[in-house]
């Protein structure tokens, strides 16, 4: 595969990945709304920071099993790709009641969250997500051949480390201007 078209590609799915959704979502929102910007901003960066554990051990891994096995990868290759086919599915069929994570309470005091234990919850709820894994290797599977370069490799998981930081950096950015939490306590 082409390396601009594997950097645009990977681009687009761990945008979509990381406006999905989840556990990160979930624990950024929190921090953000009950918290503040600044809390958000931390969390956001621990699930960043957790992205790149996955790639790690995902190209470890990747190059270890291309280099046992083409059989191997070319099977892990398209359970990946039933996977992502499944969550595109999934993400279709969402219920308007399963969208309501975001009805958390944002009435009330405050509550003050230092900055390392927000870096600390994004980043262990990254990591202890299985979800993740999958989806490095769903993903990785599709763009990464056996003749990619490994600082390739590395870039593109960068690439969606950087993605998913600045996604839901925006996100407590956004969830701290002042009517747009007067919107979410309505949900109250």
């Amino acid at each position: 595969m082409d390396t601009a078209f594997g950097f645009i590609t990977i681009g687009i799915i761990g945008f979509l990945g990381a406006m999905s959704p989840g556990p990160d979502f979930v624990v950024v929102v929190k921090n953000s709304l009950l918290s503040s910007r600044r809390a958000g901003f931390f969390t956001a960066l621990g699930v960043g920071l957790g992205m790149l554990v996955h790639v790690a051990y995902t190209l470890v891994g990747i190059g270890f099993i291309v280099s046992q096995s083409i059989l191997l990868f070319s099977i892990i290759k398209y359970a990946g790709a039933a996977y992502l086919i499944y969550l595109g599915i999934a993400l279709l069929r969402t219920k308007k009641s399963d969208k309501q994570i975001l009805a958390v309470q944002v009435l009330g005091e405050r509550k003050k969250i230092p900055a390392r234990q927000a870096l600390g919850n994004g980043f262990l709820t990254n990591v202890l997500n299985p979800k993740v894994t999958v989806f490095f290797l769903s993903i990785f599977t599709q763009v990464v051949g056996p003749t990619t370069p490994f600082f390739v490799q590395a870039a593109y998981g960068i690439e969606v480390a950087t993605i998913v930081f600045v996604w839901f950096a925006v996100l407590a950015y956004l969830l701290t201007i002042t009517h747009i939490r007067a919107a979410f306590s309505r949900f109250h």
